[in-house]
Order: C-alpha cells, then structure tokens, then sequence
C-alpha cells in the first residue's frame, strides 16, 4: 500500500488537486479529484483459471530448476522466475499445492502471495489511459526544492546521465511536466507478478495518481513551466507495481520491479508503500506465507542494490517505532483485515530490507511530520519534505499531498544528483554520500542522519575517505559457480601495501570457499583457497592485500566461489580498507 497520510488503509485525507499555475498554501486539504485511469480498450477474454491462487516457491538459486519441477509436478504452473535469487511465482488452483511442494528436497519456502485469487485477466489487462492534461503556466520552483537548496546544486549539475525507477501506481508519461524527461524504453508494468513492455502499460492506475505525484518531485522537467523536480535532469522509468482499482503492491509484483531495474538498468529506484497485503511480515504466521514473502521482497532489493542501485523507501505513515511496532488491524488488505501483533520479528518490506536507503518526513518548518514511523535502532537514513507537497497530477494538473510518500521522492532526486556528480558511486555508496551530505537534526531516531544539502551532496570528493563497506547478504551459489559482492572507492588517499579486505561469510562448510578480491582493472588477489579438510563453519576474517598499484577509484568486488556440493550459505559483509 501506497504511503500517502491517512486514516483508514492509509488512504490520503490530505490530497487537494490544484488547478493550473495554483500552489495552495500549507495547512488547507481538499478531497483528491479522481484521475482517469480507464482502459484503452477491452482486454482479450480471461485465461486466469477462476480460483486460482499465486504463490512464492523458493530454493537456493542453484536448485530453482528442482524448484520448477516441483511446481509443475504438484499441480501448478510457473507464472514467473528469477533464477538468480532463487524466487519462482507459481498459479495453482490445487488445495494441496503447498504442501506437497514444501515437501520437495531443496524448497526452502513455500507461501502465499496475496489471500485472494489471481484476477482472471491477469495474463492480459487492459492498457491504463493518461491524458497529457493543461498547459503548465508559470514554472515555480518549490519551497520542498528549496529545502534541500536542490536549486542551488543544479549549476553543478541537474541530475544529468542517471535514470530514476519509480515503483509505484503508474507514471502518467504524458503529463507536460513529466513527457521531456520519460524514458519508455526502461518502464513496463509489473502487475500480477510478469513484465508487461506494452506501450502505456506502466501509466497510472486508480483514482490517487500516486505514483505520478512522485514522479514530479524526483524529475519534473526544468524551463518548460509548471514544477521542477528535485533532479530536472534525470530520466524518469515507471514500473508499475500497483493493480488497479484497490491499488496494492502486491509482492510478487514488488519482486518483479526490482528485478526489472536490474535488467534495464536503472540508477535509482523509488519506493513509496509497503508490500501488500500484510503490514509486518511475521515469520510464523498464516502457515508460512508472510516468511515466503519476506525472503522473496527482501532478496529482490539486496539483488537491486548489489546490482549498484540505491533504492530509497518511504519510512511510513503509522507513527509506529520500527524496533516496536505494536499491534495492527490493516491487513490483510485484499481481504478482511483482522487484529494483529506484529512487535517483534515481523519486518516491513521492502523498508527493512538491507538495500534499501529509509526517509522520514518533515513540514516546511522543518518540523518532524507527526505519523513519519520511526526507529530507537536506527532503520532511517534521511528525511525530507512530507507535508503538503505538490507535484503533478495523473490528470495532467498538478496536487498537492502529504506522507512519507513524498519524502522519499526527494531524497531519490538527490540520489540522481549524487550519482550524476559521481558516476563512479554505485548503490550503499550514494547512501553513504547523501547521508555525509546531510545535518540540521541530532535526534536519529526520527531524521536518520538529516536533511540532505544538495550543495554538499554534489561537491567534494564523492565520498572520499579510506574504506567502504558492503552489507547486503549475497547468497552464495553452490558448487563451481562465482558470486559477487562490490563496493565503489573513491578515495582521497592511494591504496596501501597494506591494505585490508575483512570479510563476513556465512556458511556451513569454509573449506569450500574460494575468496578473491578482484581490483577495478581485473588484476585478482587471491584471499583464500578451498580446504576440503577445514570442516568448520562460516569465513570471519581479514585479509591484507597489497594494492599499492591500484588506482584510488572505482569498483572492487569480493568474489566467492563454492568449490564443492552439498554445504551452501551467504555473504553477510565485507569492508575493504586501503590504509590498513
């Protein structure tokens, strides 16, 4: 569900559409104006079996092909698969579906996706329908802009040369503020859980225009009128998450977009909802399923963000702690939503995801925004604006809105300005950047590390420093096959002959492990060989290189191959440090 502020399913109370050239002031809400979001045309006459039901079939990567024999084998069909993160999405209409797959050798988790059935039209919507809307009258630049003095940073640069995904309900493309910067050839819809490249099929769904508004914040066009984004330069990519009508993010429809970015290769994603249809997925309720879910989403965004993508998320709307969530009565929301404890062990996804880069929200004063969730152990990363902000419209216009919905839009655009100033920064590095580009607040709890300065985030040295590290587990694929965990150097110093890689390597049998450091121009150094005979669990160590030849930029990557069968595991971190 969408993060937009609100009173019941976090449906916005605090949307006013604006007519043309028209701001309103803080403080006034209005009902939104409904957005036509019609189809094109009628879709082909349903193929979807009624009563069908979309699961999460999950394996090590290495034994997704067991995992599609096991899908077919108990009644099923492969709906979608992502073999590099072992995650296959499976239709059946058999009430013993998962249980008879769970019982397969090599399937780690088995679980419903949503508590409904697949639309019967699933495998052929209808196309959304956009209009290109008003003339944009005067361009005004934001006091949300100005906040992060945004339009101070664009003399150094607009956000040039960088794509930024928005994941959401639908980008109208259309829109005259949003076409100049739209790029058709990265977006597609991933509703029901499949890639749609249908021209028009990534337009907006619904009546809240949700993910056009946060479109406009990260990217609206500079010089032609109306608004400008955050990053007027950036290219705009939508990948449709959201179905329509009830709008909800359903998972593997999440999974689907963040591996879309990876194939089209984008720089930046946006995420402003959690998965839907559970709030807080708790590992041992509803008989495995919000497990299956959470293991899915949460691989997806590591996957996204060890492909050199920073994924900003939306903190939330609920004013809850996330070390503390309390009890929940919102979900499941495709259903009937019931009473839930949901305190401990029931991450949100994908903002507890170790890719993912948190925003919290604050007003025009710089006030905290009074429903922003936030963390006692530190889940936020940045904050900005949440109130009142406007932005396009899916109707053509412009509206203004309130939630960490439209926080996390702003701190994508100062992402794009990040890695347009420093190409070279890559994923938790541009976190890195724009939160050391960042201040105003000491409470972390609510703000992270601040409000980004976009003078600062654009200046210096990228970064700089002397060590980089990376902690998005990587499952490590077993027997022969090489995986890979990178960070990005820019560093202020040259490497030492000293330099030290540390490394944190889960896994039930070290002897297997092959661990090299490979350096930027391809030069190998070898860390550690295989030992069938050192039997003992898991890699924790540091390692000294000499990298006194290397350069002081550019893309290190810790390779791990597993060098016999059987034991399996993951990289759970490294650091690389050129002083030693």
């Amino acid at each position: 569900m969408f993060l937009r502020s609100n009173t019941r399913l976090r449906r916005t109370a605090m949307a006013a559409a604006i007519s043309f050239g028209l701001v309103l002031t803080p403080g006034l809400a209005f009902a939104a104006a409904a957005a036509p979001a019609g189809p094109a045309g009628a879709a082909a006459p349903s193929s979807i079996p009624t009563g069908t039901r979309a699961y999460f079939v999950i394996t090590d990567p290495a034994n997704i092909a067991a995992g599609k024999t096991a899908v077919t084998n108990s009644g099923g069909t492969v709906w979608n698969a992502w073999d590099a993160i072992g995650v296959i999405v499976a239709h059946s209409t058999a009430a013993d579906f998962k249980s008879k797959v769970r019982a397969v050798t090599g399937v780690q988790y088995v679980g419903a996706t949503r508590t409904t059935d697949v639309p019967t039209n699933a495998d052929n919507p209808p196309i959304p329908s956009n209009s290109a809307g008003q003339n944009l009258g005067t361009e005004a630049v934001g006091w949300d802009i100005k906040q992060l003095k945004a339009d101070q940073a664009w003399a150094t640069t607009d956000g040039a040369g960088v794509t930024v995904a928005v994941l959401d309900t639908g980008v109208n493309d259309q829109h005259k503020d949003l076409a100049p910067n739209f790029d058709a050839s990265k977006s597609a819809s991933c509703a029901y859980g499949k890639v749609d490249k249908r021209a028009g099929a990534w337009r907006s769904v619904g009546s809240s225009g949700h993910g056009t508004h946060v479109a406009g914040s990260i990217a609206a066009a500079k010089g032609n009128g109306g608004i400008v984004g955050v990053a007027p330069g950036a290219k705009l990519s939508s990948i449709r998450v959201a179905e329509p009508a009830a709008e909800l993010f359903f998972p593997e429809n999440t999974v689907c977009a963040f591996m879309y970015a990876v194939e089209v290769g984008v720089d930046v994603t946006n995420n402003s909802y959690w998965t839907d249809p559970w709030y807080g997925l708790c590992a041992n309720e509803n008989d495995g399923d919000l497990k299956a879910i959470e293991v899915a989403v949460r691989r997806a965004v590591n996957h996204a963000s060890g492909a050199g993508i920073v994924n900003l998320v939306a903190a939330g709307n609920e004013n809850k702690d996330y070390s503390a969530k309390g009890s929940t009565s919102v979900s499941p929301n495709d259903s009937q939503p019931k009473s839930r404890n949901v305190n401990t062990g029931c991450p949100l996804m994908p903002q507890e995801a170790e890719g993912s880069t948190v925003v919290g929200g604050i007003d025009q004063q710089g006030t905290r925004y009074n429903m922003s969730n936030y963390d006692t152990n530190g889940t936020l990363d940045v904050t900005a604006a949440a109130v009142n902000v406007n932005s396009t419209s899916a109707s053509g216009g412009f509206q203004q809105m309130t939630g960490t919905s439209m926080a996390s839009p702003h701190a994508a655009g100062i992402a794009a300005l990040v890695k347009s100033a420093f190409p070279a920064l890559k994923g938790k590095d541009i976190e890195k950047k724009m939160k050391e580009c960042s201040g105003t607040y000491t409470d972390p709890k609510y703000y992270g590390s601040g409000l980004p300065d976009a003078t600062k985030c654009v200046s210096g040295g990228g970064g700089g420093g002397t060590n980089w590290t990376n902690d998005n587990d990587v499952q490590i694929t077993d027997n022969n096959v090489a995986v890979t965990s990178s960070v990005t150097a820019n560093a202020t110093s040259a490497p030492s002959a000293t330099s030290k890689v540390s490394v944190n390597i889960v896994h039930t049998y070290r002897g297997d492990l092959v661990i090299d450091l490979v350096a930027p121009d391809g030069t190998v150094y070898a860390l550690k060989p295989a030992s069938a005979s050192d039997s003992a669990d898991n890699v924790i160590a540091t390692y000294t290189v000499n990298l006194s030849g290397e350069g002081m930029t550019g893309e290190y990557k810790l390779r791990v191959r597993d060098a016999y069968s059987f034991d399996t595991g993951y990289i759970n971190s490294w650091k690389l440090d050129f002083v030693g």
